[in-house]
């Protein structure tokens, strides 16, 4: 179930997600679905759950096996660095993020889990890179209507079986009455 806050009253914190504007025109933000992972006021940072790559964790990192999961780019900063979300209580040093969704953790640990299929692709997400924002600007930008803030369930954050829009369609959608014309709206205002 998806709850709503309206832009122009948002506080984000922590746990929420970020939907963009229908017209955002950004390769990284536009019709993309963004989980907050942190938000105070030194800035905010997240993860794009909805921007996946071609490309296999085993190719990104060394000694990791080959998994059936998708990676997300999850942002334009520190892209040369791979980060992850589980729902593991036991992954030690992991910070959780929402009630059982948890952000990082020992990367041995994680990774010997994986290798001995006590850890399943379908209990942690990769992203490379991650979205960040400077002090007061995600809620500049939430003031300027650029992103919906709202709650998902720890399915949605942790699936990867759905297609990029179609994710962001559906969350959309999902926001209640008169968001259906926002997801059904055209990338191009002009077509509209």
């Amino acid at each position: 179930m998806i709850r709503f806050t309206p832009s122009n009253q948002a506080s984000p914190r922590a746990g929420n997600v970020l939907l963009s504007e229908p017209f955002l025109d950004d390769p990284y933000f536009g019709r993309k679905v963004v989980l907050l992972c942190e938000h105070n006021e030194e800035g905010s940072f997240g993860f794009v759950l909805n921007n996946f790559v071609d490309i296999d964790v085993d190719e990104v990192m060394d000694d990791m096996p080959k998994l059936n999961t998708r990676i997300s780019v999850g942002g334009p900063v520190k892209n040369g660095n791979l980060y992850y979300l589980h729902t593991r209580t036991d992954i030690a040093d992991s910070i959780e993020v929402i009630n059982g969704v948890y952000m990082g953790g020992d990367f041995d640990q994680i990774r010997d889990l994986l290798i001995d299929g006590t850890l399943t692709s379908s209990e942690i997400r990769f992203f490379i890179g991650y979205s960040g924002w400077s002090p007061a600007q995600l809620e500049d930008e939430i003031r300027s209507r650029s992103w919906f803030v709202t709650d998902v369930e720890r399915q949605d954050i942790m699936r990867t079986d759905e297609e990029n829009e179609s994710f962001w369609k559906r969350l959309v959608s999902s926001m209640g009455d008169g968001f259906t014309h926002i997801a059904n709206a055209p990338s191009d205002p002009s077509l509209n």
